[in-house]
C-alpha cells in the first residue's frame, strides 16, 4: 500500500469516528414511539419496528430517552438499575436486536445516562440512608439541619420548593435537585465516579455509540453548601424553568456548575475514546452561563465532544437579531466549542407551537437548523410538523406540569404517542389505551398522509438532511460574517473545497438583501429557497442560498 492510500484510509478511518461532528441525532422518547404489545406504552421491540422509517430520514443517530429499571415517577430519569431494561420496555435480549438491527440500517446508538441522581429506590441509596456508617453512607449528598431543624441551605428544587428533603433513619436532609425521589449522587466521592464509570463501560461493552448525559452541570455541588445569591429581576428568563417556578430567583453558583467537573468529564471521555468511534452529547442546564459552561465541557479533546444549551429551547423566537446574540456569546465565551442545537425535545413545548410557526416558517428554521454550525438533534415527530398537543389535567402524567398547573402545563403535550396512521386505533401507536392520550390534532399530520403527499413536512426534512449531507461545508465547515439586518439573518459556511452563503428571513416583512459578487450559484431551490443575484427579495419565511466552489 501506498503512502497516499494510507493517507486516505487513515483519512477516511477519522471521518468514520468523528460521525457525530455536523451529524443529525433522531430523539426519541420510548414510552411514545411505538408500543408493539398492546400495553399503552412504547417500548423497545416497537422502535426496532420503526428502524427503517427513521433510517429513510437520512439521520446518522438516534438517541434514545431512558429505559432503564425505574419506579418512574420522573418516566425514567430516576434510575434504580442502570444495568437493566424495565419490563415496561422489554428486555436485555431486545435492547441487543434493537442495536443490531440499527446498525444494520446504518445508525448509530445514543443511550441516555441519568448520572446526577438516582430513584430512591436504587440499592445505592437503600444502603446509604440506612446508617451514617455504612459502606456506602456518603455516595449520597447528606447535611445536618441549622441548629432550628430547617434545611442547610437555601437551594432550591428545579421541580418546586427546597432541594433538600428530611429523611427519618438517618436525621440529616439529603439532595434532590429534582423530585424528592430522585436523590443527588456525591461525586465529591471517589467511589461514586468509579461506580459510575463502570456503568458507562457496561454500555460501550455492549456497542452502544455514545451517550446523551443528563443535567451534565449538576454533578458537583458545593462542599462548602454555600447559600446561592438572588438573581436581580431584570436578569431571569425561563429558559430552563418556567417563570412561575421559584427556581428562577436564584443564582445556582453553589448548586451546580462547579468546577470539579471538568476532571470527571475528562475521565468519562477518557474512557469513551478506548472503544471507536463513540461520543457524548451533554446536556447543560444553567439560564445565564449555558453557552460559557458549553464551551468549557467541549473545548480541546478531553472532554465532552457535544453539548447542548437551551437558547433555542427556550420560549423567546428565534428571530435574526437573538440568533445572531446567541452566536456572538457563543464566539466570545466558547470560540472552540462544539454545539449540538435542538428546537424541541420531551422537556419543553414543541417548536411549532411554541414560536407559533405556520407550515412556511417551520420548512425555513428545518433548513436553517440544518446550515448552522454545530451538530442537530430533532425529536420524534418534529419532521412532521406536529404542534404541542393540549393535554387535559385529568389525563396529566407529568408531576412538574401538576405542580404548576395552569401557568405551566408540564411536559405532557410534547410527549403524547407518534402518529403513524390517520385512521388506525391510537393513530396506530398501540392496541391498547395509551398512557397519553393520543391528539387528534397531531393525527391529521400521521406518517401514512405525510409520505403520501409528496409536498409534506416529512418529505422536506428529508431533503433538508440530504442537502446537509451533501455539503461538507455544513457539516464540519467555519461560520463566518453572521450579519442581522432587520428580520434577515446572513452567515457563511466555509471548508477548503467550497463556501455556502445563507440569508434566512426570519421576520413577517419583505426585505431585500444584497448577495455575495463573484462566482457563485444557486443551490437549495429543492428546499423551496429563493433565486436572485445581486439582490433579492426575501418575503417571510423565505431563503436564499449560494455555493461557490474553491478552485
Amino acid at each position: 500500500m501506498n503512502v497516499q492510500n494510507t493517507t486516505e484510509l487513515s483519512n477516511a478511518t477519522k471521518v468514520a469516528a468523528d460521525w457525530w461532528r455536523g451529524g443529525v441525532i433522531y430523539q426519541i422518547y420510548p414510552r411514545s414511539f411505538q408500543d408493539s404489545n398492546g400495553d399503552g406504552i412504547g417500548d423497545l421491540k416497537g422502535i426496532t419496528q420503526r428502524l427503517g422509517y427513521i433510517a429513510s430520514l437520512g439521520v446518522d443517530a438516534i438517541w434514545i430517552s431512558p429505559f432503564f429499571k425505574s419506579p418512574m415517577k420522573d418516566f425514567g430519569y430516576d434510575v434504580s438499575d442502570y444495568r437493566n431494561v424495565d419490563p415496561m420496555f422489554g428486555t436485555m435480549e431486545d435492547f441487543r436486536d434493537l442495536l443490531d438491527h440499527a446498525h444494520a440500517q446504518g445508525l448509530k446508538v445514543m443511550i441516555d445516562l441519568v448520572l446526577s441522581h438516582t430513584s430512591d429506590q436504587h440499592p445505592w441509596f437503600s444502603e446509604s440512608r440506612a446508617s451514617r456508617e455504612n459502606a456506602k453512607s456518603d455516595w449520597y449528598v447528606w447535611a445536618d439541619p441549622k441548629p432550628d431543624g430547617t434545611p442547610p441551605n437555601n437551594w432550591l428544587s428545579i421541580f418546586g420548593g427546597s432541594a433538600w428533603q428530611w429523611d427519618s433513619r438517618r436525621l440529616q436532609y439529603y439532595l434532590h435537585n429534582f423530585l424528592t425521589s430522585q436523590p443527588d449522587l456525591n461525586f465529591h466521592c471517589p467511589d461514586v465516579q468509579d461506580a459510575l464509570l463502570d456503568v458507562a463501560r457496561f454500555w460501550l461493552d455492549l456497542g452502544v455509540d455514545g451517550f446523551r448525559l443528563d443535567t451534565i452541570n449538576f454533578y458537583f455541588h458545593d462542599e462548602q453548601l454555600r447559600d446561592n445569591p438572588a438573581l436581580p429581576v431584570d436578569q431571569r428568563n425561563a429558559s430552563i424553568a418556567p417563570m412561575v417556578n421559584p427556581y428562577n430567583h436564584q443564582d445556582h453558583l453553589f448548586s451546580k456548575s462547579q468546577p470539579e467537573n471538568i476532571a470527571f468529564l475528562e475521565r468519562l471521555r477518557a474512557l469513551t475514546d478506548q472503544y471507536e468511534g463513540r461520543a457524548c452529547l451533554g446536556e447543560v442546564g444553567d439560564a445565564q452561563r449555558g453557552l460559557e459552561i458549553m464551551g468549557e465541557y467541549t473545548s480541546g479533546n478531553k472532554r465532552m465532544h457535544m453539548c447542548y444549551a437551551f437558547e433555542f429551547l427556550e420560549k423567546r423566537a428565534l428571530t435574526a437579531s437573538y440568533a445572531q446574540q446567541v452566536f456572538d456569546q457563543l464566539e466570545d465565551k466558547a470560540g472552540d466549542a462544539w454545539p449540538c442545537w435542538a428546537f424541541s425535545n420531551h422537556d419543553v413545548e414543541r417548536h411549532a407551537s411554541r414560536w407559533r410557526l405556520d407550515d412556511a416558517a417551520a420548512r425555513q428554521h428545518a433548513v436553517l437548523m440544518m446550515c448552522m454550525r454545530g451538530s442537530a438533534c430533532l425529536y420524534q415527530g418534529e419532521e412532521l410538523g406536529l404542534p404541542e398537543a393540549d393535554v387535559a389535567f385529568d389525563d396529566l402524567q407529568d408531576p412538574y406540569g401538576v405542580e404548576f398547573w395552569p401557568e405551566f402545563k408540564g411536559r405532557d403535550g410534547c410527549r403524547t404517542p407518534m402518529v403513524w396512521a390517520a385512521q388506525d386505533e391510537q393513530s396506530g401507536f398501540s392496541t391498547g389505551k395509551p398512557w397519553l392520550p393520543v391528539s387528534d390534532p397531531q393525527a391529521e399530520r400521521a406518517v401514512d398522509r405525510s409520505e403520501a403527499e409528496p409536498e409534506s413536512m416529512l418529505h422536506h426534512y428529508r431533503r433538508a438532511i440530504a442537502f446537509r449531507h451533501a455539503h461538507p461545508a455544513l457539516m464540519l465547515g467555519a461560520q463566518k460574517n453572521m450579519t442581522q439586518i432587520g428580520t434577515v439573518l446572513t452567515f457563511t459556511r466555509e471548508d477548503q473545497a467550497e463556501e455556502v452563503f445563507c440569508a434566512f428571513n426570519l421576520g413577517t416583512e419583505r426585505s431585500e438583501v444584497i448577495l455575495p459578487g463573484g462566482n457563485w450559484r444557486v443551490i437549495g431551490e429543492e428546499l423551496g429557497g429563493v433565486a436572485g443575484t445581486g439582490t433579492v427579495s426575501l418575503g417571510a419565511a423565505q431563503f436564499c442560498l449560494l455555493l461557490r466552489e474553491k478552485e
